[in-house]
């Protein structure tokens, strides 16, 4: 899938204050500059900083095609402190998938994931899950007479790099849209039913320690009109 973004493009700030901003990040946009697509030329940190005329520094990451909550510190107290924080699992992080097939009401995936950069190492991976709703669709998809799916709500314990969407792959429930660890055929179904190709994933909060005040902040994104157009179309909501 092709992503094209504008210089002058307005994220949507969901927070500020003088040490942290959040943004609703859209799918398709890098974070920073990275090699694994060295066309991109347009990127959030890029954006929020001509948007604030100030630094900024990301706290955490998503993947290019997640939708959803980004956090950024404003100096770099602030940064360090939140990055210690989201090492030592203090964060909580939601987020909201659509995954082939009917999911248990909840539960939780342990297992281990293999870094997918050198040196291999393998790292304990957790990540806990809610079925928010079921779906049918009497559409046939592959070798299946009707496709089934399910809304989950995510909430990764620890933040492996593509956790969630191997998470869900493993426990063949691989979420819909995703190219590289997903399900071609339901991939197909999704650009044919819903006439548009995205990841269903979308980071919906963040929960983080303020570095000055100590209060428990909660970022929220709310909907997004897409993924909303997308449930609609599959029953989902």
């Amino acid at each position: 899938m092709r992503y094209g973004f504008h210089r002058l493009v307005k994220l949507r700030i969901l927070f500020q204050d003088a040490c942290y901003v959040a943004v609703d990040k859209p799918a398709g946009l890098l974070v920073h500059r990275s090699p694994l697509d060295a066309n991109a030329r347009v990127f959030a940190l890029q954006l929020l900083r001509d948007q604030l005329s100030q630094p900024v520094y990301p706290c955490h990451r998503l993947d290019r095609p997640t939708s959803g909550v980004l956090l950024f510190a404003l100096d770099a107290a602030s940064l360090r402190f939140t990055q210690q924080e989201l090492a030592a699992q203090s964060c909580e992080k939601t987020y909201r998938a659509v995954v082939r097939g009917w999911t248990k009401d909840f539960g939780q995936i342990d297992y281990n994931l293999r870094s997918e950069e050198p040196p291999h190492k393998v790292q304990s991976a957790r990540t806990d899950f809610r079925t928010l709703q079921r779906s049918e669709v009497s559409i046939p998809v592959g070798r299946y007479p009707q496709a089934r799916f399910s809304l989950l709500e995510l909430s990764p314990v620890t933040g492996r790099k593509h956790q969630l969407r191997r998470h869900l792959a493993h426990v063949r429930h691989p979420i819909i849209g995703d190219t590289r660890h997903g399900d071609g055929a339901q991939n197909r179904f999704l650009r044919s039913h819903c006439g548009e190709q995205r990841l269903l994933l979308r980071a919906t909060s963040i929960t983080f320690t303020h570095q000055k005040t100590g209060s428990r902040i909660v970022v929220d994104a709310g909907p997004e009109e897409s993924f909303e157009r997308i449930l609609k179309r599959l029953a989902l909501a």
